[in-house]
């Protein structure tokens, strides 16, 4: 459980961060181990040269004062004579902490320290390398090493086992075992392991930061991404959303404007059925009657139903226009949005008799067919509706515009109703609000007893010319 929470701690990280983290821990990590075997081998290569260096120095000094160590097995007086004031005195003496010369058996054939001549020891690893014919060369403090043989205290030094060689056979006969003061060696190794370590920390470190700017840039950049594409998919969603919203009012205004489109054959039917048809039945009948078939009908009888048949065919005529009209859409395609409302409330004042007031904002955008005819439906059928039902009182209509928003409101001062109790089998609101809705639009009706208010709106930004 532990583990999983710091995992998701971890992967709730940035990259930069996860970068930092896990990039400066392996940088330190390659820092330390670079730098230890980077100091390390210098410390070899210099010990091994500085080693190499003394040992010849040695031999040059020290080989020709040897007797031939294949036949004697130790050394005379005036050999051990030299030895000391060799190793005494001069450069030598001064930087040798001390010299054992050692023979195959262990033996110490000769010491600084008097004490050990002649003793015998068991041959250390290092001997037993040298009696091979390899240099072996150690740095150390002396407080590290002692107890061994020969080992003094206090001082830096470098340890070197010498063999020495026959030499027209080249046969390691003995091993000269020195130990030289390293005072300034011990300065020099230090100063190249500063030099090394600062040199590996500077090129890990240039490398990490150059590699971090790299990584934080492109963090910021996948972060900025990341963060337009939450964006993005957000707004996506929403339109997805609103797209299926649409998708289900356009089906469902469909639906509701084939059924509307029946209802409204059925009151064309019924207005031309109950209208101009009974006024032209009524003039089929006056035909027929007495005072026009009998020719002994006085003459003002045959006149009277002539002026009568007359004037049924004369109110049907006139009632079959009126349906018309109503039915016949005006050309308002190429007219502008004030044309439009003047033409729709100028033709309903001329019908009805009645005035209505009417009053208009500029608009910045221009309305497409479509939307030309849906407003001058919404005027026509809302003042039929205020006549009808309000009387005509009052009537008004006002359009306003706002950041691609377009609202007509027509208004009247009468007594009003109950929008809940309209039937649902009405053509006028029903046929109105379904008209707007299939244009993405909405429709409101406000009524008290003081008046009702009608309104549309229309997103005209948003609706693409049909």
């Amino acid at each position: 459980m532990q583990l999983h929470r710091l995992r998701d701690f971890w992967n709730a990280r940035s990259l930069a961060a996860q970068f930092l983290v896990a990039g400066g821990l392996v940088s330190v990590a390659a820092m330390v181990i670079i730098g230890v075997l980077v100091t390390n081998l210098i410390q070899d290569s210099v010990t091994r040269n500085s080693a190499a260096t003394t040992a010849r120095y040695v031999d040059s000094v020290i080989a020709p004062l040897l007797p031939d160590m294949q036949r004697s097995k130790v050394l005379a007086d005036p050999v051990k004579r030299a030895l000391d004031e060799t190793l005494g005195q001069g450069a030598l003496g001064n930087r040798l902490a001390s010299f054992n010369l050692w023979s195959r058996d262990g033996t110490i054939l000769y010491s600084k320290d008097k004490t050990l001549i002649g003793k015998r020891f068991e041959l250390s690893d290092d001997l037993q390398a040298a009696f091979k014919g390899r240099l072996v060369a150690d740095f150390h403090r002396s407080a590290d090493r002692t107890g061994e043989v020969g080992v003094v205290g206090g001082s830096p030094l470098l340890e070197i086992y010498n063999p020495v060689l026959q030499p027209w056979s080249g046969d390691v006969v003995a091993v000269s075992e020195f130990q030289e003061i390293a005072t300034d060696f011990e300065r020099d190794l230090l100063r190249a392991r500063a030099w090394s370590w600062l040199a590996v920390a500077t090129v890990i470190s240039g490398f990490f930061l150059t590699l971090s700017a790299i990584v934080f840039r492109g963090s910021r950049l996948i972060d900025r991404q990341s963060q337009a594409l939450r964006e993005r998919v957000a707004e996506l969603l929403d339109l997805v959303a609103q797209n299926k919203a649409l998708r289900l009012r356009v089906q469902r205004a469909s639906q509701r404007t084939t059924a509307l489109n029946e209802r409204y054959l059925r009151r064309i039917g019924a207005d031309l059925h109950d209208g101009p048809s009974q006024l032209l039945a009524l003039a089929a009948l006056k035909l027929d009657s007495t005072a026009l078939t009998d020719a002994s009908a006085a003459s003002e009888a045959r006149e009277r139903e002539v002026l009568a048949i007359k004037s049924a065919l004369e109110e049907a005529l006139r009632e079959i226009r009126s349906i018309c009209h109503g039915l016949v859409l005006p050309h308002v395609e190429a007219a502008e949005l004030p044309e439009i409302l003047q033409l729709a409330v100028r033709t309903h004042e001329r019908r009805t008799g009645t005035t209505a007031a009417l009053s208009m904002s500029q608009i910045s955008h221009s309305l497409s067919p479509s939307e030309k005819i849906c407003i001058y439906r919404f005027v026509q059928e809302a003042l039929n509706n205020s006549y009808r039902h309000g009387g005509g009182i009052g009537q008004a209509v006002m359009q306003t515009a706002d950041a691609g928003h377009i609202t007509v409101e027509v208004s009247d001062n009468g007594h009003g109703f109950d929008p809940a109790n309209v039937h649902s089998e009405g053509l006028g609101l029903a046929g109105l609000h379904e008209r707007v809705e299939s244009l993405g639009g909405r429709f409101e009706v406000i009524s008290s007893k003081r008046g009702t208010k009608v309104r549309m709106s229309l997103d005209i930004e948003e609706v693409e010319p049909v």
